[in-house]
């Protein structure tokens, strides 16, 4: 593209007068911000971040000290990208937050049209509850609540639990489209046995003449790690390890075979040992949860690039766009999280896998 001629001095000045002139009729020139609008490939404002479970655990820990369950609500650290403070955005488009919940407490019954997933990080024996059917809460496992249904937390286990909430709070708030209702009780009644969404829709079938329970999410809204794991095991051994992402696996919406919410799509993979991958970046930001291993994840592009050493239960997120490695010094799996159903919708989504 030729290059612009620059103004005179007398120019500049005249233009200045005239945007003056119609900015109290609420116009601007499209010429002096084309080029920020419509830039050539992606500028996020977020930037990469890691949180160490190591440095961020005693914190969450105080606030069980200082705040319980019932008077937070839900007694959550958000996760706050560094280049969005104040907008308790983990990207432009998502939320993250660490969870708490202790022995004998409850989370009280509420619903939004956000719609938020739970990712299990530490602990065993509470639970969550969603439209009558609650699940038992395990290391590893992806736990969805759709949007506008009840849901609830307790806990009935014998030390502290931490989940991953993800949401698409930023989302539902560019579209002016949030709302949310409290329950008249703070747990709500328990009509269908744990396990029944899992039994009914979780076996490459699905009951005759029944419509999908919550619309576009998954009638599934317990998504066991055992079972997540295993597959990524088998697959290990089995097929050949991609270059660039290992073993990945997407989890799916057993009706559709799309993503498990229409707005967040959700992933497990596995870094074999020694694993040492392929640069890529993709237009969906994403966050990491660490299940398991020690590894490295290298964020940014030359000299800006930022070096992460996780280990399990770490958090880190991946701004849009920007170049992505990950290495593993021993078996690793990570779970992550992003918008690209939306992307994808809108014919917006791409990727660029590197050779070096």
């Amino acid at each position: 593209m030729s290059a612009r001629p620059d103004p005179s001095a007398a120019t500049c000045r005249e233009r200045q007068a005239y945007y003056a002139a119609i900015r109290p009729l609420h116009l601007s020139p499209l010429w002096e911000q084309l080029h920020a609008l419509v830039p050539p490939q992606p500028r996020s404002l977020c930037v990469a971040a890691h949180w160490r479970y190591e440095a961020v655990r005693p914190h969450l820990m105080r606030a069980g000290e200082i705040i319980s369950a019932a008077e937070a609500v839900r007694r959550v650290l958000v996760l706050e990208n560094p280049g969005l403070p104040g907008l308790a955005s983990i990207t432009q488009s998502l939320y993250a937050g660490l969870q708490l919940i202790l022995p004998g407490e409850v989370a009280p019954a509420h619903r939004h049209t956000q719609s938020a997933l739970r990712f299990v990080v530490e602990g065993s024996g509470a639970y969550t509850a969603v439209n009558g059917e609650r699940t038992t809460m395990q290391p590893g496992d992806f736990i969805i609540t759709p949007s506008w249904t009840w849901h609830d937390h307790g806990s009935d286990a014998d030390g502290p639990v931490v989940w991953l909430d993800g949401l698409d709070i930023p989302l539902v708030r560019f579209f002016d489209a949030g709302f949310a209702q409290n329950a008249a009780s703070d747990q709500q009644p328990i009509t269908r046995p744990e396990g029944h969404s899992l039994a009914r829709y979780g076996a490459n079938m699905a009951p005759l003449r029944e419509a999908s329970p919550h619309g576009a999410t998954s009638p599934i809204f317990c998504y066991p790690y055992a079972r997540s794991r295993e597959a990524l095991a088998r697959l290990q051994r089995d097929a050949a390890v991609d270059a660039w992402d290992g073993v990945k696996l997407r989890y799916v919406n057993p009706l559709t075979g799309g993503a498990p919410m229409p707005t967040m799509a959700t992933f497990m993979q596995l870094l074999p040992a020694g694993f040492d991958g392929k640069p890529w970046r993709q237009t969906d930001g994403a966050m990491y949860s660490v299940v398991e291993g020690h590894g490295v994840a290298t964020v940014g592009d030359d000299e800006a690039a930022q070096r992460f050493e996780f280990a399990p239960r770490d958090q880190f997120v991946v701004p849009s766009w920007q170049r992505v490695r990950l290495q593993a010094r021993d078996d690793c799996v990570l779970f992550s999280f992003s918008d690209r159903p939306l992307q994808q919708a809108a014919a917006l989504w791409r990727e660029e896998r590197m050779g070096s």
